[in-house]
């Protein structure tokens, strides 16, 4: 949504606002003032009409202009009903030297999750992908990872849902039955690119069970509407993207907030690294989102891997 529109939107929110006072305040013309109302219509936007001026009766349930609307934090939004995947067409924003870009989608026919692995993505869901510049080092990344964790379990707890962080990317219901330590919620993914001393872009993608059935989820997975029933997809994406917006504004601020999140930290784990298995207590994470695990023959620093939370009897 570009600024005048947005500056319009306000005033029709404000309203009742006749149109030549809104023309005249963001010193365009009265038809522009009328396009750009139509245009909010065309949007899903409710603007009623009448002798005092343009008045906003209502706003669409979902999609780019309506998360806009009212959102506390500088990102704009590329919406589309389908796409293959978030990720993929925010890495063509990035290409394009675009940042502060949300690509956001009802559904994804092609969502994937770590090792490329098949991410369900039905309507319903929350499957966004921030395009972003950050002024940080490359080592220095994966507390963005951290942070969109953080925000997507924030807004979930805000929803009703007894969410908590579990490592390395994965936003969940603890469940002591789960073999996986929780009913998975939502998938965090990061990608970057950049050279060893300078970051070019990196993307983050967020995939969440909103108002997803449990009948169109695989595995352990829940959904908010499972947990604790429909939540405003708007508001949930408006929430995490603003408290997204506060973490990376306090990179050294992300840690402790994971750490107060977290559903691994002193737990007994097990890690698959492919090659070996890693077992012990998870202690801490490190700022570059490695694990730290206290084992018998002391701390193991694991950077990735498939982690299962060990029941006491294990």
């Amino acid at each position: 949504m570009n600024d005048t529109r947005r500056a319009v939107l306000d005033a029709l929110a404000d309203g009742p606002e006749p149109g030549p006072a809104i023309a005249d305040a963001l010193d365009v013309s009265r038809a522009a003032v009328w396009k750009h109302v139509e245009a909010l219509r065309d949007a899903g936007f409710e603007v009623d009409s009448g002798d005092d001026g343009y008045v906003l009766a209502s706003v669409p349930e979902y999609g780019g202009p309506a998360v806009e609307f009212g959102l506390d934090a500088s990102f704009d939004v590329e919406y589309h009903d389908a796409v293959a995947s978030t990720n993929d067409r925010a890495r063509e924003l990035a290409t394009e030297g675009a940042a502060d870009v949300v690509v956001l989608a009802d559904r994804q026919t092609g969502g994937r999750g770590r090792r490329d692995r098949e991410w369900s993505s039905p309507s319903g869901g929350i499957w966004a992908s921030l395009v972003l510049r950050p002024d940080l080092p490359p080592a220095r990344v994966p507390l963005l990872t951290l942070a969109a964790a953080v925000a997507v379990t924030d807004a979930a707890r805000e929803a009703g849902v007894d969410a908590a962080i579990k490592w390395p990317n994965d936003v969940v219901v603890p469940d002591e039955t789960s073999e996986r330590g929780g009913r998975k919620l939502a998938g965090v993914l990061t990608e970057m690119e950049g050279e060893a001393s300078r970051v070019s872009w990196v993307v983050v993608g967020m995939g969440v069970n909103a108002n997803v059935d449990p009948a169109d989820l695989e595995g352990e997975a829940t959904s908010v509407r499972a947990e604790a029933g429909d939540v405003s997809r708007r508001v949930f994406v408006q929430r995490v993207l603003e408290r997204f917006d506060d973490l990376r504004a306090d990179p050294d601020g992300v840690l402790d907030a994971w750490r107060e999140r977290a559903a691994t930290l002193g737990q007994r784990v097990r890690v698959d690294l492919g090659d070996e298995t890693v077992e012990g207590e998870a202690v801490d994470v490190t700022e570059h989102g490695a694990l730290v695990v206290a084992t018998d023959d002391g701390e193991r620093v694991v950077h990735s891997g498939d982690c299962q939370h060990l029941r006491p009897a294990e």
